[in-house]
């Protein structure tokens, strides 16, 4: 059946034009396009988008000749309902947005884990083999100072998982101005609660010394917990008591560094890393993935043989286990080139200015108000609070900022003065003419 056929057929006795006429579903769905878009989408979702073009055409909004257009144009690019965004918000790891971006290494080895993979077989003798092995030992290999190492799902899980195996039953001593929260209300000492550990507080807000854990510790006690408190700052009259001198108190020191540092990075003096704090004498560093580290969401557990292989065989460990993606994911973010995080972090602000003024040139060309403009970028997610990153901006008329969100891929940017600032610094420099043509489609050109 040709497209005129389906688009564009009247029946009998309808006289030609009129207005309230609409194909029928199936006339409608027999389109080429729209038989390719079932195969690769599911019928449901297609059938769901022609209704709504019919609808819109009965209403007279759009011609009924336009109806497999109309349905086309509405389908989304994947049968799943997250769609792709631009992060032109200055905010490199932004939690909103999935906080970091994978590699393209990581990107391939996922869609190579997407079938049957050997995450649990031997393929030389044929038996079972240790789940995430490989991963393990890129672990580490970045980590040298760790005897072992164990992923789960989220950073969470990984102090979830510690305090159940390590403290169940027991004290867990922490600094009162280590008790954070983590973001959507979830707060450190309900999550460690939950766990049947009880919290041991120590010091105060402000300033906790040796003296204040040293007197805390006794025989209940199940673990001394270091928490870097990454997503704020106290500043003032403080005292905060170092990994090194934790150690001496007897007692196993799990340190939570949050961001996923696995090793010193100079251009965040201040944030700490799994190796550093190993080093240190921690008994335990536990790490999101998902954040300095560049990859996928998950939780990294590195430190002493003995306590690692605690947890990990720890009846929980598999509630809390992540799938063969992640794994791959993770090892590729390991052993691959550096990550869209590390781009971001440390691209050249001179390059970022001539990329705003480049883009900035050609939108005018096309008579939109744009200009290109100094900004400053965050590092976000929960990490190096404080920081800020001088970057380089494309500034636009305000009422932008809701448009490019309903343009395809989405654009997310700030505002700031009145304007819509659509930040570089996270936004890789292959993407520049996506995310002109996503101006181009809010400006209706």
């Amino acid at each position: 059946m040709s497209r005129d056929k389906v688009t564009t057929e009247v029946p009998r006795g309808i006289p030609a034009g009129h207005r309230n006429w609409v194909a029928r579903t199936d006339v409608v769905l027999a389109d080429p396009r729209l038989v390719e878009a079932s195969e690769r989408l599911g019928r449901p979702l297609v059938k769901s988008a022609v209704r709504a073009a019919q609808q819109q055409a009965r209403a007279g909004e759009i011609p009924t000749g336009a109806v497999v257009d109309a349905a086309v144009a509405a389908l989304p690019l994947t049968a799943g309902g997250l769609r792709s965004v631009i992060n032109a918000t200055g905010v490199l790891l932004h939690t909103n947005l999935g906080r970091a971006s994978l590699s393209a290494a990581a990107r391939s080895a996922v869609v190579c884990a997407c079938g049957p993979t050997d995450v649990e077989l031997d393929l030389d003798s044929g038996k079972r083999g240790r789940r995430g092995r490989t991963v393990l030992a890129a672990l580490r290999e970045k980590v040298p100072a760790a005897g072992a190492a164990h992923v789960v799902n989220n950073g969470a899980a990984a102090l979830v998982l510690a305090a159940t195996a390590l403290a169940a039953g027991k004290e867990i001593i922490v600094s009162r101005g280590e008790m954070v929260e983590i973001g959507d209300g979830f707060r450190l000492p309900d999550l460690l609660v939950s766990t049947g550990a009880r919290l041991r507080e120590v010091g105060t807000t402000n300033r906790t010394t040796l003296d204040d854990y040293a007197k805390a510790v006794g025989p209940r006690t199940g673990f001394v917990l270091k928490v870097h408190p990454s997503n704020f700052r106290i500043t003032g009259f403080t005292r905060a008591t170092g990994v090194e001198e934790l150690v001496g108190l007897g007692v196993p020191v799990v340190a939570d560094i949050g961001s996923g540092l696995l090793a010193p990075e100079p251009m965040l003096p201040e944030e700490p890393d799994a190796e550093s704090w190993l080093r240190a004498g921690a008994s335990m560093v536990t790490a999101s993935g998902d954040k300095l580290l560049g990859g996928p969401q998950c939780g990294l557990v590195l430190g002493q043989e003995d306590l690692v292989l605690r947890m990990a065989r720890h009846p929980l460990a598999r509630a809390l286990r992540v799938d063969k993606l992640t794994l791959a994911a993770l090892e590729a973010t390991l052993r691959g080139p550096r990550t869209p995080t590390y781009t971001a972090l440390h691209c050249d602000i001179t390059s970022l200015i001539e990329r705003a003024e480049r883009l900035s040139a050609g939108l005018r060309d096309a008579g939109i108000d744009a200009q290109a403009v100094d900004s400053e970028a965050t590092v976000g997610g929960g990490s190096a609070p404080g920081v800020v990153l001088d970057s380089a901006a494309v500034s636009l008329p305000a009422h932008y900022a809701d448009r490019l969100r309903a343009v395809s891929p989405a654009v997310v940017g700030r505002l700031d003065g009145g304007r819509c600032l659509l930040d570089l610094r996270a936004v890789p420099a292959e993407s520049d003419t996506a995310l002109a043509g996503a101006v181009h489609a809010a400006a209706g050109r």
